[in-house]
């Protein structure tokens, strides 16, 4: 049997099939969306936009919800950069510790009046990370006293259409 190739990605000119292109690939997006939250249990949201417009929205929980955890974490102008990326929610407590004991040691070694921008804005990291680690175990710890995250159901497998809506 042969294999399939890669397709090459290019805008499609002819409409119909864009159309029809992006609705298989919408589901598809969706499924997978789907089985990530299934499998791992985690909270994903997804917003997708039509060439035409429409919105069509999937998530695992409330959506609002969501985006008010996202909104928490989210910094005015902040790109995602590979060192944002490996800041895990799941942390050791003795690497948390190790971080506010750096922050101490700074802060007790240095005059924030006589500082440089480059180590200010290193100690603003560092902050900013323990704020962000701090906020988001205090909102596992909410749901996990709330009731378990594994109780949530997806509504309507079949359409795909879990929230969202369906052309």
């Amino acid at each position: 049997m042969a294999r399939r190739g890669r397709v090459e990605l290019r805008r499609i000119e002819d409409r119909t099939s864009r159309q029809v292109r992006f609705s298989k690939r919408r589901a598809g997006l969706f499924k997978k969306a789907f089985e990530l939250s299934l499998l791992c249990d985690a909270e994903v949201a997804l917003l997708v936009f039509s060439p035409a417009g429409k919105l069509y929205e999937y998530s695992s929980a409330s959506i609002e919800g969501t985006y008010d955890r996202y909104q928490q974490f989210a910094v005015p102008g902040r790109t995602l950069d590979q060192e944002d990326a490996t800041v895990s929610n799941d942390e050791d407590p003795s690497n948390m510790q190790s971080r506010l004991s750096e922050i101490a040691a700074w802060s007790l070694d240095n005059n924030a009046d006589n500082s440089d921008a480059s180590s200010l804005e290193k100690l603003e990291k560092l902050l900013k990370d323990a704020l962000r680690i701090t906020e988001s175990k205090k909102t596992l710890a909410k749901q996990n006293s709330g009731g378990s995250t594994s109780e949530r159901a997806p509504t309507d497998l079949g359409g795909m259409r879990m929230g969202g809506r369906l052309e």
